[in-house]
């Protein structure tokens, strides 16, 4: 038998056992004083009786049959005279009153007291009344009860108390140790899960959950090993896609390196090319090693956010003069569209500004030719900015993956152009950490469009 069960087992019983003995223990004290009680209220009411119906002490036939009476009882009787003198008696042989009893007698008033007999040494229940003849102290009869006759009842009762505590003890014993046999099993089956998945297999479930806390455990458990199994899905992915997007520049790098080595150029205008490709593919590794940095320590919650009330438009202003040149380049416009008194918004300006450029340079990069729209505007308690282009658009089964790690739309195509295929990821983890939220829609060569949101400072 497992530990655990007996451990609960152990633990039921003890408190079992605490109960049952204090309750046995008042029982009995109940029953003992109940018996004892009844006793002496029973030779109180015949002393009573006794004392005030006899007429005279010397009548030998009275006496007589109230010694028969003691008998039928199975009670002792003993009659004292005025002055504490014993003048019959059933065979008891006792002490004479002492002349505090003696005194309270007189006075009309009954005695109790526990009598022991000098001859077998065995104790009495006693009670004494005092006997009035006109108004006048003649005496006291007392009754006797043995002490045994409480016991014997006492007794009786105790030991069924005792037979039945130790019955339900071991009826208890076995229904205590069913349950914990019971409430254990969820728990080991627990241990045996948390074992497998510790040694790595992570298709392991509680199954036969309870409905109580053991059972959330369980799901617990079991939501655990589903999370840590798609922890290691998207680990083993990530780490696929990192080799895959590393593979192409390093061999890049290495081809290169070994051409300009072996001198394998013709020209010096060749020799420039082919160290271009080298700067431009450790470019690209840089920016994948950057980005790869940003999204790990967002998706930790461990980045950096200086978070303070900035001026959105201020912060367009300056992107728009970052990104002129790019415009130029590939002969497009940019058209803005920013309403009047933005309300500020509680941001990082730079991470605010990072996401804005990655949207507009993700723009800019897909669009050949046409115009970029950027918009500005509030209403009620937020600041919407949209950021439009026409260029060759999304296709409708990409939309729910484009903000995944490494997803690209065109692969090849985003890999021409420069893309890490994590500027999407980082924009959405940017913009959900600063409490706002990003969509998109698209239509394939009609052009995408995102639209943000920021909460505007109160």
């Amino acid at each position: 038998m497992n530990r655990i069960v007996l451990k609960l087992g152990g633990i039921m019983m003890c408190l079992i056992l605490a109960v049952l003995l204090p309750l046995g223990f008042v029982a009995d004290k109940i029953f003992t004083n109940f018996y004892y009680n009844q006793i002496q209220e029973e030779i109180r009411e015949l002393s009573q009786k006794y004392a005030n119906t006899i007429t005279s002490l010397d009548d030998e036939t009275m006496i007589n049959m109230y010694k028969n009476l003691a008998y039928f009882t199975n009670k002792e009787i003993y009659i004292t005279d005025a002055s504490g003198r014993i003048i019959a008696d059933t065979g008891v042989q006792v002490n004479a009153l002492s002349n505090n009893e003696l005194m309270q007698l007189s006075e009309g008033e009954s005695i109790r007291k526990n009598v022991e007999e000098k001859k077998t040494n065995n104790i009495y229940l006693g009670h004494g009344h005092p006997i009035m003849l006109s108004n006048t102290f003649q005496g006291s009869f007392f009754v006797l009860a043995p002490v045994d006759d409480a016991h014997e009842p006492v007794r009786k009762i105790r030991d069924l108390l005792i037979l039945s505590a130790v019955g339900a003890f071991f009826l208890g014993l076995g229904i205590i140790f069913f349950l914990a046999k019971k409430m254990s099993n969820p728990l080991l089956e627990m241990e045996r899960a948390t074992r497998e998945i510790a040694k790595g297999n992570l298709d392991i479930r509680v199954n036969k959950l309870p409905n109580d806390e053991l059972g959330s455990l369980g799901a617990a458990i079991n939501d655990l090993a589903m999370e840590t199994n798609q922890y290691r899905a998207n680990r083993r992915e990530l780490f696929a896609s990192i080799s895959h997007e590393l593979r192409t520049p390093i061999s890049y790098l290495k081809g290169y390196a070994n051409v300009l080595k072996n001198n394998l150029y013709e020209t010096k205008e060749e020799r420039r090319q082919y160290l271009t490709i080298i700067e431009d593919e450790s470019d690209h590794i840089l920016r994948l090693i950057n980005d790869l940095f940003d999204l790990s320590k967002m998706e930790e919650g461990k980045i950096d956010l200086q978070m303070e009330t900035v001026d959105i438009v201020e912060i367009m202003k300056t992107i728009i003069l970052k990104i002129g040149i790019e415009l130029e380049k590939k002969g497009l416009r940019l058209v803005t569209e920013i309403d009047e008194d933005i309300p500020f918004i509680e941001a990082d300006g730079n991470r605010l500004e990072q996401i804005f450029i990655n949207l507009l340079t993700n723009a800019i990069r897909y669009t050949e030719k046409g115009s970029i729209f950027l918009k500005v505007r509030s209403k009620k308690n937020n600041v919407y900015v949209t950021i439009e282009d026409t260029g060759m658009g999304i296709p409708k089964e990409e939309l729910p993956l484009i903000f995944e790690r490494f997803h690209r739309v065109e692969k090849s195509r985003s890999r021409e152009l420069g893309g890490t295929g994590l500027g999407l990821a980082i924009v959405k983890n940017l913009v959900e950490i600063q409490h706002g939220t990003i969509s998109v829609s698209s239509k394939v060569n009609r052009g995408t469009k995102f639209e943000l949101s920021f909460p505007k400072v109160e």
